[in-house]
């Protein structure tokens, strides 16, 4: 599977067998991989930014952080869900 960094957008190179280490980052940007951000749980518009109930709140969503629950999101290069969202919804009212 591939994965993009939150941050820069840089394929990274992520085994699918291993779990995500809290010390993993980015070769390019240095941003945390084990991170809110990077989580399949992140929502933006979720309570605590976060789908999972059961989950201890992180103030910081760009920093590693000790969540049980964390799992790599397979996100686009594309940039993040919500943007995608935003901007096709936005086309739909443009004349």
């Amino acid at each position: 599977m591939i994965y993009y960094c939150f941050k820069c957008s840089a394929e990274l190179e992520i085994d699918d067998q291993n779990p995500v280490s809290r010390q993993e980052t980015c070769f390019k940007c240095h941003s945390s991989v084990h991170c809110c951000k990077m989580c399949v749980h992140y929502d933006e518009i979720a309570y605590n930014q976060c789908r999972e109930s059961s989950a201890d709140r992180v103030v910081d969503k760009e920093k590693a952080n000790f969540c049980d629950f964390f799992h790599l999101n397979k996100a686009k290069k594309d940039g993040s869900n919500l943007d995608n969202i935003l901007a096709k919804a936005n086309s739909l009212f443009k004349k």
